[in-house]
């Protein structure tokens, strides 16, 4: 079928996307799960400000046959626009919603979300439920590859987004709480031949082991299940790693059963870990450390450092020196956190005796759903800001003993409920980067399920969702709201920025729809 010329020329300008153009994204595209690789979610574009946007009005809505909580984010390259759920591909005219191309694959296994596509040279990435690794041709959703990342019949599945860096496509891996260890993987971006793997629990012999308890290293998780960032100059990738399994029952694996609940440094070309930091040495809480790292080059204590800043699921937001991964701060970023008093001078925490589950069941805050999760944060180099998703929460921990058994089967030593005494509450906050306390704070009300990340942009706004099915505008300086759009559905994706011509557009996925809004 002949495409409509407008369409064709788009997908003739799309044909390639370089190394160079992913490295230095510009503002008019939307090349990565978090926009660019310092994964700030900050986007230079400022027709959408804050004296007009009450003006904002959707544009067009496309629906996803089968969808019914989208986590993906929508990549833009020279008005094509790819969204994917599990399994599925749709290439969009980004200006209209028109659709261009669908690509379906019935998968061996259903498992998990999907949270988005990544693009390099004619191709677009996708992960699948049945952990594979997938290429396509971005004009024509044609396969080109597949490559197996591990058995699903094991219980792996791959829902992040993937990152190319050079000819690398990076992948990561799920779940933890099934007592599957986890590793990090590159592809050649061409021939989706395995390059590298870093595996997340030590081998015996290897640094690390030794914080595994006889053989409990063999079940231990550390899943890789949400997309990291990088940093070009030096040439170091930072992803965040998931719990230890049993997620509850730590008794099984006495010690700070590494490299769980960490951000790692790996250089990209070898795979090789560079440095470490642990933010919940022997988690009993599944407290998954994969939330969004955000890298800033920027002043701290009277100098310019190259920072890393993450508002962890335990509660604490860190910043770290990104070179070393030298502890430079930690400080609550919610209310409710009973379970430490602190943290030492290198970043460990003290723990308050007696906060871990229990048969009986043990108050815990923040909740086990942590006091923020996937929903990615953003940080405004205009404002100095950090702004993040805050859960006010807290739960009620049990254990008891369990027994790993193969084939995917949960492994998790019992669980948790939210604590009907403090039910979760959903918050906007912006915190000073350079001590992590409170600016302001915009309350998401009635909203106390998941809900979406946030985007900053040059307007002066922030654009963020909620589990109500409306997606905000907020004053990036003072947090007041500027204007909603209640898209019916909810929302528990992070909303992008892209131009077309001269027009601005906002646009995120909001249950089975994706929805673009831009000015009359």
């Amino acid at each position: 079928m002949k495409l409509p010329a407008l369409l064709a020329a788009a997908l003739v300008l799309h044909a390639q996307v370089s190394y160079q153009d992913l490295k230095n994204a510009g503002p008019a595209n939307w090349l990565h799960y978090n926009g660019q690789y310092h994964s700030q979610r900050h986007s230079l574009l400022k027709q959408v400000n804050t004296a007009n946007v009450k003006n904002l009005a959707a544009q067009w809505i496309y629906h996803l046959r089968g969808a019914e909580r989208l986590e993906s984010v929508p990549i833009v390259v020279n008005g094509v626009m790819y969204v994917s759920q599990p399994n599925e591909v749709h290439a969009l005219d980004a200006r209209t919603g028109r659709l261009i191309w669908q690509w379906n694959r019935e998968p061996a296994l259903q498992n998990g979300p999907n949270r988005g596509v990544a693009v390099y040279a004619n191709k677009v990435y996708i992960g699948t439920p049945d952990a594979h690794l997938v290429a396509l041709d971005a004009r024509t959703g044609s396969m080109l590859w597949d490559a197996k990342i591990a058995e699903a019949s094991d219980g792996y599945w791959s829902p992040a987004a993937p990152m190319v860096i050079k000819d690398k496509v990076i992948m990561g891996i799920a779940p933890s709480d099934h007592g599957l260890n986890g590793w990090l993987d590159a592809y050649h971006a061409e021939t989706g031949e395995r390059l590298w793997r870093w595996h997340t629990i030590p081998k015996p012999g290897e640094p690390g082991n030794e914080t595994w308890a006889g053989d409990s290293w063999k079940t231990g998780g550390g899943g890789t299940w949400l997309t990291g960032s990088y940093d070009p100059e030096l040439n170091f990738l930072y992803w965040g790693t998931g719990n230890p399994a049993p997620d509850f029952d730590g008794d099984v694996r006495k010690g700070d059963n590494l490299y769980t609940e960490s951000m790692v440094a790996i250089d990209a070309d070898t795979g090789k870990m560079k440095w470490y930091f642990q933010f919940t040495p022997w988690d009993v809480h599944d407290w998954d450390g994969v939330e969004i790292p955000i890298l800033v080059d920027a002043p701290f204590r009277g100098r310019m450092r190259k920072l890393l800043a993450q508002a962890n699921r335990n509660g604490y937001y860190y910043l770290l020196d990104r070179v070393t991964g030298e502890f430079l701060l930690g400080t609550p970023f919610v209310k409710q956190l009973n379970w430490a008093s602190g943290l030492t001078e290198k970043g460990r925490p003290i723990r308050v005796p007696g906060v871990i589950p229990s048969l009986k069941g043990t108050k815990t805050c923040p909740a086990t759903s942590g006091a923020t999760n996937w929903m990615s944060p953003a940080y405004s180099p205009d404002t100095g800001y950090f702004y993040v998703i805050a859960q006010e929460g807290c739960g009620i921990n049990t254990k008891a003993r369990d027994t790993w058994r193969p084939g995917g089967h949960p492994y998790m030593a019992t669980g948790y409920i939210e604590s009907p005494e403090e039910p979760w509450q959903m918050y906007v906050r912006a915190l000073d980067y350079t001590t992590g306390k409170l600016v302001w704070e915009y309350k998401q009300i009635n909203s106390r399920r998941y809900g979406a990340g946030i985007l900053s942009t040059a307007g002066g706004l922030l654009f963020v969702g909620d589990d109500q099915g409306s997606l905000t505008a907020l004053d990036a300086k003072a947090g007041r709201a500027l204007w909603h759009f209640n898209t019916g559905q909810q929302i528990t994706a992070q909303p992008i920025a892209y131009q077309l011509g001269a027009k601005q557009y906002i646009a995120i996925a909001a249950g089975s729809n994706v929805v673009s809004f831009a000015l009359p």
